[in-house]
Parts: C-alpha cells; structure tokens; sequence
C-alpha cells in the first residue's frame, strides 16, 4: 500500500457562519470517517490546522523572509489534511469520496514519495 495525503482546501468564511451545535455535527463526521479509514487500517495520521496564523517561509535576494500567512480574506485556506494507505489513486478516491470535506471544500489528493527506496 502507498500513502497518499489527503489536503482539505477550503474557503474560510465556509465554516465562520455556522452555529457551534452545527460545528460539532461536521466534527462528529470528520470523526466517524476517520475512525471508520483507522479500522480499516488505511488512516495513517491526520489532523485541522489551525485557522488563524501561519508563516510562509521564503528567499529573496539571498536572505529568507518569513511573512505572516495566511490570510483572513484568502478565498481558499488548507484547512487540515490526512494521510492515507491506498493502493493507487484509484484507491484513494475512492476513499476521499465519503471524506465529510468533499461538501465544504476541495480535498487534493496526493501521493507521498518514498524517498527512501
């Protein structure tokens, strides 16, 4: 099995608006859906980012630059992601399709590289 990462992209005026009982019922899914992947042995991690704050790191001119990021009114954040065991992207797709995120955003999904053989 391959690992692929699951990145959940969102808008994030998606989620300001909801009420907090609101709020827990789409925790509740993400919960139910992972813990369904972990029994299944095909949940290898995952895990929210946080909404505020963030650095991006950078060169410019020779010398790294570190900028406050990202922002409140970006139209699409990485919300959080997940790493998955799948066979292909066939697999994965399968998958990410009962993932709770694929009605609030966008969830990339990427292969991880085995760098070490």
């Amino acid at each position: 099995m391959a690992k692929f990462m699951l990145i959940l992209r969102e808008n994030p005026a998606t989620f300001a608006s909801l009420s907090p009982d609101d709020l827990q019922a789409i925790i509740q899914e993400y919960s139910a859906w992972a813990q369904k992947l972990g029994m299944e042995g095909r949940m290898a991690g995952g895990e929210k980012l946080r909404d505020e704050g963030g650095r991006h790191l950078t060169a410019r001119s020779g010398s790294l630059v570190a900028i406050d990021g990202p922002y409140a009114e970006a139209k699409e954040v990485i919300g959080g992601f997940f790493i998955i065991e799948a066979a292909d992207y066939a697999d994965a797709e399968a998958l990410a399709t009962d993932c709770p995120h694929v009605k609030y955003g966008v969830v990339e999904i990427r292969q991880v590289d085995n760098i070490d053989g």
